[in-house]
């Protein structure tokens, strides 16, 4: 989970949000990693993917720009190799065989993503793969738009979305123009469960978007989770559990080999 202006609770994260590397096993499925190859798993989090990936045999390293982040993956996985680094400038002495990414690329706006995919195609060797999932266009647009009209409500202006949310052709023409060919791109609904059905979407608030409750009081805090959480019952929540209404993006790029 990179990005490079944001402080992130890690421990909250570990905590309440595992959901976001637990799905992410999905993803590696698709990585398929092998034993013996270089694998770098960009915006690691707190590692577990990393570690998953490197029970395959692979010789992996995690990288993201959080130090919080960074210091909980190397205390649950000191075995590990794990290292403060931004997505959008970084180097490699070596290339990788795999680059993959989980929930990583959307905390990265539209106009950085091009820095990015060209620091990854620069890390990969040729005829090799980026394997990535992200939100895609919509992503918890319910929960978004909940938080804009609790914030307006008290004569407040909508927050800034520090997400970038794309299209499936909108990413893809990214990719290639950046040089890679895709040769899978799906875009589907993922409505998924919270952890703790008690805090309701306050937690989910706390996490992704603490910038904007840092700013309150208080008491305005406390009203407008509330808000939110009113607005948002009818839609997000069912069975006993709340749901965040994700939407993801998932890809397989390669680096084309060299002519």
């Amino acid at each position: 989970m990179n990005q490079s202006n944001r402080s992130w609770n890690a421990d909250l994260y570990q905590q309440k949000h595992a959901f976001v590397f637990h799905f992410g096993a999905d993803v590696l499925n698709l990585l398929d990693p092998k034993p013996g190859e270089r694998i770098l798993d960009l915006g690691c989090g707190t590692g577990e993917l990393t570690a998953r990936i490197a029970e395959s045999g692979a010789e992996v390293i995690g990288l993201d720009a959080s130090p919080s982040m960074i210091a909980n993956a190397r205390l649950s996985f000191p075995h590990l190799s794990f290292q403060e680094g931004d997505a959008r400038d970084f180097n490699t002495d070596q290339p990788f065989d795999a680059i993959f990414s989980n929930a990583t690329l959307h905390w990265i706006n539209e106009t950085e993503q091009p820095s990015v995919l060209a620091a990854v195609f620069r890390a990969l060797k040729p005829g090799c793969r980026f394997v990535a999932e992200l939100g895609g266009r919509g992503n918890v647009a319910r929960i978004l738009n909940a938080l804009a009209k609790a914030l307006n409500e008290l004569g407040m202006n909508d927050p800034v979305n520090p997400n970038f949310f794309p299209s499936v052709g909108q990413y893809t023409t990214m990719l290639e123009t950046a040089g890679f060919s895709v040769t899978l791109a799906q875009f589907f609904d993922r409505d998924t469960p919270l952890a703790d059905p008690e805090t309701r979407l306050s937690d989910w608030i706390a996490m992704f978007r603490g910038d904007v409750l840092a700013a309150l009081s208080d008491q305005d805090r406390q009203t407008v989770l509330a808000a939110v959480n009113d607005k948002l019952r009818p839609t997000n929540f069912r069975d006993g559990h709340w749901f965040a209404d994700y939407k993801r993006l998932r890809f397989v790029a390669l680096k084309p080999l060299d002519p």
